[in-house]
């Protein structure tokens, strides 16, 4: 990806209990990907279950819909990076062995902050 077309951090809150709201994330960093941006999502809160082992294999934001954890994997077959929170993961007593594969690590405040400070643009979800 090009870092002078600019860069895209998506903040993802949401879990498995707002099935609807769990896909715009992946897709709007797999656009911001195809538009030749950096595009990193950091997962907070309820967020952090999207990265689970076993969460997203089940779930569709709709009914009949694609599977939340293809958006992940076209989102990661895009170029996109994932990232949980440090803390996100103690909430719901996780560890790094709980994350899918797809995910690129475990962070902190600091980091996330950086990164919310760099981006050409920041989304919440």
């Amino acid at each position: 990806m090009a870092d002078d077309e600019g860069s895209v951090f998506i903040v993802a809150t949401h879990g498995p209990e707002t099935p609807q709201r769990c896909a715009t994330p992946f897709y709007m960093a797999s656009m911001a990907a195809a538009m030749d941006c950096e595009a990193r999502v950091v997962f907070q809160i309820d967020g952090v279950l999207l990265m689970k082992k076993g969460v997203a294999e089940h779930l569709v934001a709709m009914e009949g819909g694609k599977r939340i954890i293809d958006f992940i994997r076209d989102a990661k077959e895009a170029g996109v990076e994932f990232y949980v929170c440090s803390a996100s993961l103690q909430l719901h007593d996780m560890g790094v062995d709980d994350l899918i594969e797809e995910c690129n690590g475990v962070v902190g405040a600091a980091w996330i902050t950086e990164q919310a400070l760099e981006a050409s643009a920041v989304l919440s979800y």
